[in-house]
């Protein structure tokens, strides 16, 4: 159950939550006026040979796109499908998830797409942005032919906005939001000026020419001309994910004014591409960009400024989006447990560090590796668009499971499937252009969740929990036995069981079969991290001993997990209480501390090589194993960095192929006397 503070803070619809929403969510689907037309342009050809029918069908294309897709699906259907307030394609499979194990295909997919289309966008919407420097008087003679300027002010901006990160999404959507309120403003006011004495543009508000264009002569792409227009709805499915950041009550009051302020831009860039057709000067003009071209030469760099910065906000959307999906898939045992900081006193708004590097060092290869905006579109929406089916498929689940509501699922499933369908097909085209390292890194990503699942499951089925009760007289026993040298004052094993009557027979066999390990005390410690920002309390269960002691930890998520910390009051409580006994740490330089010695043991798994499973489940194994020891040591999560920690490896006992029984061979000296006889 979430925090009241948490969830009272994100439900309240107000003037400057509203201003946050600006700031975090609609950065993404903000700035897709910048390229949209002018990627439908360059696909058919450039500007002199486009029609006003094709520009009012492409219009009435986009308009549309965002109407269906957007608004309905994501709006106004997808976004009652949360999870205790947050959104996106994970918390959407936790809801269903117990109607089918398969489920988990279309959410692994459609999650892996959406992080590759994080690692996309801040390189695609940047780069784009700071090439309009080339709209600007003077801009063209500087930065055009020269694309290398470009690349280092792009990567320079990347680089700031993923040091910002730590700052957390609720300041800098108080920063970003007012930003963005000017940005809005700012294309509605472009697009109504442009739009001034054409108003013959509002033909596409009617869907007959979106439907018309797709089969006339004039559009030269066909049906492949989606492609381009799917990019006005990229920002979707952040939507979605970002909805645990803000609340759904501030996006369902703000989306009507960011989507008529979109509206209204594409018109007036439809406007001003049908007014200056004829205009063999502009059509000469490579990589022509109507967004600003459409605007007075004293305006553009304005345009551009706020552009940039209205596109490191599109990136804040994703890598929001993205710091919440993998906690999700944290949650849901899809990838391996990461540190996670909460910068705000609200879970939902957090920060992943190693996400944040790896996307970081993602986005700078995809800006070296395609240098123009142009090649980075040919990238961008193809792995969106897998996002999208997934997600249809899950909320057609969702409708039909849970909610038991066969028509709102029958009419998602043939609606928005057919139409993701369409776009999906019209976004292959790009593959050879570009889409292929967004399938590249989807697939990485993908296999990253499926071997971390697959991986988890085995683990999971030779998991063997005992009864603790049952092994006391040994464990008492050892720890009297003054023949075996004594380790330590307090054994620290960090579990994950929360039942204090069972104990995961790897801990168990730590103790008694590797070493054995006599000591003082033995603590099992399980953390549990509430929704509360500040809980912090304890329970314990002593078995009616003095020495052998389950910890269950609750800590509020803005709290330390430092454990050493934790231990030590727990137990100067304890000693207090007479519950521990008294222990004078005679060598040490605070005599007066009754705590003793403390020895962490983390325990690793090992695969043992002739065991017998499938190869998949090897080699998923191996992948696991391959991940953790990447991610590193979980000692750093809970503040042991300079404690007495011990990783200590445990065999994954998977049953063995069974063997040939061996025989004992006889002596050559036996083999003798047997002849000679």
């Amino acid at each position: 159950m979430k925090s009241a503070l948490g969830r009272n803070k994100k439900s309240v619809i107000s003037p400057a939550m509203m201003l946050v929403t600006l700031g975090i969510v609609y950065g993404d689907i903000g700035t897709s006026p910048m390229y949209v037309l002018k990627s439908i342009i360059e696909g058919n050809g450039g500007l002199a040979t486009v029609s006003q029918d094709l520009i009012i069908g492409s219009l009435s294309l986009i308009i549309w796109t965002v109407t269906l897709l957007t608004t309905i699906k994501y709006v106004v259907i997808a976004m009652r499908a949360d999870n205790h307030g947050e959104g996106g394609i994970f918390s959407l499979f936790s809801l269903v998830k117990k109607y089918g194990k398969y489920l988990v295909i279309p959410a692994m997919l459609g999650g892996a797409s959406l992080l590759a289309d994080g690692i996309l966008t801040p390189a695609v919407t940047i780069t784009t942005a700071i090439e309009g420097l080339r709209s600007i008087p003077g801009g063209s003679s500087v930065f055009f032919g020269d694309q290398s300027k470009v690349i280092i002010i792009t990567l320079a901006i990347i680089s700031l906005l993923f040091l910002s990160q730590r700052a957390g999404t609720e300041k800098i959507g108080r920063a970003f939001g007012p930003v963005m309120l000017t940005w809005f403003l700012f294309l509605a006011t472009a697009g109504v000026y442009n739009m001034s004495g054409n108003l013959y543009v509002l033909k596409a508000l009617n869907p007959v020419y979106a439907v018309k264009v797709l089969f006339s002569d004039y559009n030269k792409e066909g049906f492949m001309i989606l492609g381009s227009v799917f990019l006005a709805a990229t920002g979707a499915e952040a939507l979605y994910s970002d909805m645990g950041h803000v609340g759904r009550g501030n996006i369902y009051v703000s989306w009507p004014f960011v989507k008529i302020c979109l509206i209204l831009n594409y018109l007036g860039q439809g406007a001003w591409l049908i007014s200056n057709s004829n205009n063999s000067s502009l059509a000469k003009i490579n990589d022509l960009n109507p967004f600003f071209l459409m605007l007075p030469a004293n305006i553009r760099p304005f345009a551009v400024l706020l552009g940039a910065l209205a596109a490191i906000i599109a990136s804040q959307a994703l890598i929001s989006g993205s710091f919440s999906l993998v906690s999700e898939a944290i949650r849901l045992d899809l990838m391996p447990h990461m540190q996670i900081i909460y910068p705000s006193k609200t879970k939902g708004q957090l920060y992943i560090p190693l996400v944040n590097i790896i996307m970081w060092i993602g986005c700078c290869f995809v800006v070296l590796h395609f240098k123009t905006g142009a090649r980075m579109e040919a990238a961008y929406g193809l792995a969106i668009t897998v996002t999208m089916l997934m997600t249809t498929f899950l909320l057609t689940v969702y409708l039909a499971k849970l909610k038991n509501n066969i028509i709102a699922a029958s009419f998602v499933a043939i609606v928005f499937s057919a139409i993701e369908i369409i776009f999906f097909i019209s976004s292959l085209g790009k593959f050879f252009k570009g889409g292929y390292l967004a399938a590249i890194i989807a697939i990485c990503l993908f296999v990253i969740m499926l071997s971390w699942k697959v991986g988890t499951e085995v683990e999971r089925k030779q998991s063997v929990k005992l009864k603790i009760r049952d092994y006391i007289p040994v464990l008492k026993k050892l720890k009297n036995d003054e023949s075996v040298p004594k380790l330590w004052e307090n054994i620290v094993f960090i579990t994950n069981e929360k039942n204090p009557e069972k104990i995961d027979r790897d801990i168990l066999y730590s103790i008694l079969d590797k070493g054995p390990k006599r000591a003082n005390a033995y603590w099992f410690v399980n953390i549990n991290v509430t929704d509360d920002p500040y809980t912090s309390n304890y329970k314990v269960e002593s078995y009616g001993t003095d020495f052998i002691f389950h910890i269950t930890v609750n800590l509020g998520f803005k709290r330390q997990q430092r454990i050493n910390v934790c231990l030590r009051s727990i137990i100067s409580d304890l000693t207090a209480s007479g519950d521990l006994p008294h222990s004078d740490n005679v060598y040490s330089i605070y005599p007066e501390t009754t705590s003793g010695s403390f020895k962490f043991f983390m325990l690793r798994k090992t695969f043992v090589p002739g065991s017998d499973i499938s190869s998949a489940q090897k080699l998923a194994i191996y992948l696991k194993y391959k991940i953790s020891n990447f991610i590193g040591s979980p000692s750093k999560w809970y503040g042991l960095e300079n404690s007495n920690v011990v990783i200590e490896y445990v065999p994954l006992l998977v049953q063995e192929k069974p063997m040939d029984p061996f025989k004992r061979s006889k002596s050559r000296k036996k083999q003798d006397l047997n002849k000679n006889a």
